[in-house]
């Protein structure tokens, strides 16, 4: 494990106030684990729960994709109070480093939950599910969020040109595009 690894987040950001953010995350190892029914299954039905799990989270814009999944999460107050949370969803809750309501511990959740439900689904205790880190982007306005909503909606007619399809198709234009959002995932 990498201790050195340079942090993709705003250095002086609150992640944990109100706003939108785009997030992105990706299968461990990029592996194609998500073309599995069952799987999507649980990813989704963990993604609807999350605003059951956090009283201050909205969902929006969702797709799952073969390995990665992007999605717009709101933190709609700076007053973190959430409600259901422990084994009813993930544990733990609480993750190094990532303050309470913060959008880490509402990713740290989602993937922790998603994780404990496929391994016993498959029967695999312990198996990584997901890639150690996450993508994020803060929404800076309506325009960036629609913007956002069409290249989450586009990115499974789009499958051939991702960046994360192992067999991607190279479009210059499509690169130019959506390069201020694909940023660096990990």
């Amino acid at each position: 494990m990498d201790r050195h690894r340079r942090s993709i987040r705003l250095p002086t950001y609150d992640y944990a106030s109100a706003g939108a953010y785009f997030v992105t995350i990706c299968a461990y190892g990029r592996q194609m684990l998500f073309e599995d029914e069952s799987i999507r299954s649980v990813i989704q039905e963990c993604w609807d729960a999350l605003p059951d799990h956090f009283a201050h989270v909205a969902i929006d814009e969702f797709v799952i994709m073969p390995n990665h999944v992007h999605g717009v999460v709101w933190i709609l107050r700076d007053d973190i109070g959430d409600r259901g949370v422990g084994a009813q969803h993930a544990l733990p809750l609480r993750l190094a480093g990532a303050p309470r309501g913060s959008l880490g511990a509402i990713v740290g959740s989602f993937k922790s939950a998603v994780t404990k439900r496929v391994n016993e689904l498959n029967q695999t205790p312990g198996a990584p599910l997901w890639q150690r880190n996450y993508y994020e982007r803060v929404i800076r306005d309506d325009d960036e969020l629609n913007r956002i909503r069409e290249y989450i909606q586009l990115n499974p007619l789009k499958w051939s040109l991702d960046r994360d399809n192992p067999d991607r198709t190279v479009d210059d234009a499509w690169g130019r595009e959506w390069e201020w959002l694909e940023g660096d995932a990990p």
